[in-house]
């Protein structure tokens, strides 16, 4: 057996609220949108990653969500210029990543990151 996909599901009231941020934000295609579900992605080759914490490192919440980026400091002023409040950041860690916290329109913590 192995492993194809993974996806997140993320519960919404309104699945359509999520293209400003996914799509017109972050530059994500919609997949798949049958009303009452849609699906932002790529068709990119993207490796698949679970990750289990205690905490989202230098001392703040676990994020729902990472999301790598190739330009962190661009997605935060598309995030700013968008509305979106950054909750941290952008700050560069000690384990080698540049990256900002942010909530989407169901107010999941996302975090924005980039290898430096």
């Amino acid at each position: 057996m192995k492993v194809k996909r993974i996806v997140s599901n993320i519960q919404a009231h309104d699945p359509q609220a999520a293209k400003r941020f996914y799509q017109d934000v972050l530059g994500l295609d919609l997949l798949m949108d049958h009303g009452w579900i849609a699906t932002y992605g790529s068709t990119e080759e993207m490796g698949i990653q679970l990750s289990f914490a205690t905490e989202g490192g230098s001392d703040t919440p676990v994020p729902d969500l990472s999301i790598e980026v190739d330009d962190v400091d661009a997605a935060c002023a598309c995030m700013r210029e968008a509305g979106f409040a950054i909750e941290y950041g952008p700050a560069d860690e000690p384990w080698g990543v540049r990256r900002f916290y942010v909530r989407d329109p169901f107010g999941k913590l996302v975090n924005i990151l980039a290898h430096c």
